[in-house]
C-alpha cells in the first residue's frame, strides 16, 4: 500500500488537486490491481467452476442436441405456422443481439467521451457482447429449413451463379452482424494485449510463457508501444461506434421494411437501438453483481460503477418506454384501420398477457431506479436486471408474433404457440453464452488492468510531488533568461 487513507481522502476531498471520488477503493496500489486480477488466471481452478462449467456445458449440449434433431426432421418440429412464419428464431436472435450492445458502447462510445468509471467493467461487458452475438448468429443458420445450404446468404462465387438477395434485409442483417462481430473481436482483442503481456511476465511455466507471449504480439511497454497501442485502440472505438448504431438498425429493418401491420414503421431503428442498450446493460449488472463478489473485486467494481449502470437503465429504459407509447399515438394519427387494429389488439387481444408483461418489466419497473437508496441497492439491482430482460425478450415475441397472428386476412387468423423444441433450443443458447462466459473468467483478466491503473491516482505525473515521498521534485523549476 502506497499511501495512507487519510492522505487520499484528504486529496479528494478538495485539499489536493482531483475533486472527483475515487474509481478505485480500498486504497490499492499497482502491484494491488496486478495482484488482485491475475490471480484469478493463474491459481489452480477452484471446484465451484468445475461444477458452474459443468451445469453450462450440459446446458449447451442441449442447444446441440436439438439443432441436431431440427436438422434430422425439419423446422416443422417448431411452431410456426401459417400466418405466424416467424417464431422464437426471430424473437431469440433480435434479442442477443440486443443483449451485445452494451459491450462495444461500454468500450468504444465511452471511451470516446471520456468516461473513466468504464475501465473496470468494459473487459468483461466486450466479451459478454461476443458471446452473445455467437448465441445470436446460431439463429440464422438454422432457421433457413434447408441447413446445408445456409452458405447461400453469403456473397460466395459459385458455378451455378446464384446470388443472395441483396434487396432483402436478411441478408443486411448477415454483414451488420458479422461485421459487429469481427470488429469487436478486433477491439477485445488489441485492448487485451498488455494484459497478456502482464501475464506472460508473471508465469513460471514455458508452455504457459510461450502461448502467452505468442498472444501478446511481443508486447514489451515501451513507449512507442503504448503509442502505437494508443492510437490503434482510439481508431477501432472510432469504427466500432457508428457499428453500435448501424447493426441493431438493420435488425429492425426485417420489419420496417416490410408492410405488415405494426412494423411498417419509420421509429423501430432508434427504438430498436435504444432497446438494445437497455437490455445489454442489464446483462452487464447480472454478471458483474456475481462476478465481483466471487473473485473479491468489490473495490475496483465499486457500488458507483453499478450505480451509473442502473441509470444508463433507467435513461434508455424511458426511452424505451416513450417508444411504446408513440407507437400507439402513430398508430392513432395515422387514420389507417389495419395499423390502429393491430396496436388496440396487442393491448387487448389474445397475447395481451405478452404486452402488459413488456410494459411492466420494460416501462414501469426500472422507474424504482429514480430513488438512489434502491439504485445503489445489490440485491434489488440484481433483481431489476433479470425483470429487464425478461421484458425485453417479450418485447421482441410481441413485436414479431401479435402482428404476425393477425394480418389483413381474418381468414388465415391462427394462434402461435412455441414447441418444446423451441424453447429448449432457447434454454440451450444460455448454456452456450454461460459457458463461454466461464471460459473468459478462468483464463483472462476479467478486468483491463492496464486501464484502470490508468484512472488511479497514482497515475497522475504529480501525485507523488503532494507526498513528498522523494519520487518527483517538489520545487519549481529555475529559468533563467538569456542576456
Amino acid at each position: 500500500m502506497s499511501n495512507s487513507t487519510t492522505d487520499i481522502d484528504a486529496m479528494y476531498s478538495g485539499d489536493g488537486f482531483h475533486s472527483d471520488p475515487p474509481l478505485i477503493t480500498g486504497d490499492l496500489s499497482f502491484h494491488d490491481i496486478t495482484e488482485m486480477v491475475s490471480k484469478h488466471a493463474e491459481k489452480k481452478t477452484p471446484f465451484a467452476w468445475y461444477v458452474a462449467f459443468g451445469i453450462s456445458s450440459s446446458i449447451a449440449g442441449l442447444l446441440l442436441i436439438m439443432i441436431a434433431y431440427l436438422f434430422w426432421n425439419g423446422i416443422g418440429v417448431w411452431g410456426v405456422n401459417n400466418p405466424v412464419g416467424w417464431g422464437w428464431a426471430i424473437v431469440n436472435f433480435v434479442f442477443w443481439v440486443g443483449i451485445g450492445h452494451a459491450g462495444t458502447l461500454i468500450s468504444a462510445i465511452l471511451f470516446l467521451f471520456r468516461q473513466k468509471w468504464r475501465t473496470s467493467i468494459n473487459r468483461a461487458a466486450e466479451a459478454m457482447t461476443l458471446f452473445a452475438v455467437m448465441c445470436a448468429l446460431v439463429f440464422p443458420g438454422i432457421h433457413v429449413g434447408r441447413v446445408w445450404a445456409a452458405y447461400w446468404m453469403l456473397p460466395i462465387p459459385n458455378q451455378m451463379e446464384m446470388w443472395p438477395q441483396f434487396k432483402s434485409p436478411l441478408l443486411w442483417d448477415v454483414f451488420a452482424v458479422s461485421s459487429y462481430f469481427l470488429v469487436s473481436l478486433v477491439f477485445w482483442y488489441v485492448g487485451l494485449v498488455p494484459d497478456l503481456a502482464t501475464l506472460r511476465d508473471r508465469t513460471k511455466k514455458v508452455w504457459r510463457q510461450k502461448i502467452l507471449g505468442f498472444l501478446s504480439l511481443g508486447w514489451t511497454g515501451s513507449n512507442r508501444h503504448w503509442r502505437n497501442y494508443e492510437k490503434s485502440y482510439l481508431l477501432l472505438a472510432a469504427l466500432a461506434t457508428p457499428l453500435v448504431l448501424s447493426v441493431h438498425s438493420v435488425v429492425s429493418f426485417d420489419f420496417a421494411v416490410s408492410v405488415i401491420p405494426g412494423w411498417h414503421t419509420t421509429i423501430f431503428p432508434p427504438y430498436f437501438v435504444a432497446g438494445a442498450i437497455f437490455s445489454g446493460f442489464a446483462m452487464v449488472v447480472t454478471l458483474m453483481v456475481v462476478a465481483r463478489k466471487i473473485y473479491s473485486l468489490e473495490n475496483v467494481i465499486t457500488i458507483n460503477h453499478l450505480e451509473k449502470m442502473n441509470i444508463i437503465i433507467l435513461l434508455t429504459g424511458t426511452m424505451v418506454g416513450f417508444a411504446y407509447i408513440t407507437e400507439f399515438f402513430m398508430a392513432w394519427y395515422s387514420g389507417v384501420r389495419y395499423e390502429q387494429y393491430a396496436f388496440i389488439n396487442r393491448a387487448t387481444g389474445p397475447y395481451a398477457w405478452a404486452y402488459w408483461t413488456m410494459m411492466f418489466c420494460n416501462l414501469i419497473f426500472p422507474q424504482f431506479f429514480w430513488i438512489k437508496k434502491i439504485r445503489r441497492s445489490i440485491p434489488f439491482m440484481f433483481f431489476a436486471s433479470i425483470v429487464v430482460n425478461i421484458g425485453m425478450w417479450f418485447e421482441r415475441f410481441v413485436i414479431t408474433v401479435t402482428s404476425l397472428h393477425r394480418d389483413y386476412m381474418p381468414s388465415s387468423w391462427d394462434y402461435y404457440t412455441p414447441t418444446a423444441v423451441d424453447v429448449l433450443t432457447f434454454v440451450g443458447t444460455f448454456g452456450l453464452f454461460f459457458t463461454l462466459f466461464l471460459l473468459f473468467l478462468r483464463w483472462v483478466p476479467m478486468v483491463a488492468i492496464s486501464e484502470v491503473k490508468g484512472v488511479m491516482p497514482e497515475a497522475d505525473p504529480h501525485f507523488y510531488d503532494n507526498h513528498g515521498d522523494g519520487h518527483a521534485s517538489t520545487a519549481a523549476p529555475t529559468v533563467t533568461p538569456n542576456s
